[in-house]
């Protein structure tokens, strides 16, 4: 697939990502202006919650989902406090919610405590109807078995989709990552999506992700229902290589 090609294709998968700590209501506004481009709109726009409403308003009549972030970036287990932001993000709007599975727990082989994360979560939302991305944030796993072995705990207790990382780490997607997660959920053979991010910022990032999906999961299983890429500043160049291409 040429780079025009792939950057069209990118740019409906993509989750337009805003998770600035000096983030503020005006900037999310015009933020959410840039999820409509001349070769189609963006699959969704990711902001902080208290940013919610204001998105909602901005992407109206759009088509373009609204998701939004929970005990992120750190997988906080403040479980209660979760359950909250999530039923007032659902209220306010929010379509899909991204969440950290509390992957240090998981790690130090506290799967008690992971548990009580996916029960918190599907107190309030059902994942059939509201996607749940849960972040793994893969580059805090040493060893390759770790990330498959996150992977199909979360499919186990029915995530939507499987994402890297937070973006708030030292190392954030990788394409070895998302090759794991991938044949996991293939092997696995269930309706699960993936998402890639963190770091991806050009054409040619992007791509190596697209690639990897085509080629373990097939060109029908590619779209918004099972492939996202989250980045801030990404569609930039996804722009810039169409409008270098005519």
């Amino acid at each position: 697939m040429d780079d025009v090609t792939a950057a069209k294709l990118l740019i409906n998968l993509l989750d337009l990502t805003s998770l600035n700590e000096d983030d503020n209501n005006a900037r999310i506004e015009k933020f959410c202006q840039r999820a409509i481009t001349p070769y189609g709109n963006v699959a969704a726009v990711c902001v902080y919650p208290r940013f919610v409403p204001t998105a909602r308003d901005a992407l109206k009549g759009s088509g373009v989902k609204l998701a939004t972030v929970v005990n992120f970036p750190h997988g906080g287990t403040h479980f209660e406090q979760m359950r909250q932001d999530i039923k007032t993000a659902l209220a306010q709007g929010a379509d899909e919610i991204d969440a950290v599975l509390p992957y240090k727990h998981f790690l130090s082989g506290d799967l008690e405590t992971c548990n009580a994360f996916f029960n918190a979560v599907k107190a309030e939302l059902n994942p059939k109807k509201t996607p749940l991305k849960v972040i793994i944030e893969s580059g805090a796993f040493p060893h390759a078995s770790l990330i498959a072995d996150a992977t199909r705990f979360c499919i186990d207790n029915g995530a939507s989709f499987i994402k890297t990382s937070t973006g708030k780490t030292d190392v954030s997607a990788t394409p070895e990552a998302a090759n794991i997660i991938l044949e996991t959920i293939a092997s696995g053979r269930r309706n699960v999506g993936f998402k890639a991010s963190g770091g991806i910022k050009t054409t040619a990032d992007a791509k190596q992700y697209l690639t990897l999906a085509f080629g373990i999961m097939g060109y029908k299983w590619v779209s918004p229902k099972n492939f996202r890429i989250g980045a801030s500043s990404l569609l930039d160049s996804l722009l810039n290589t169409i409008n270098q291409g005519y």
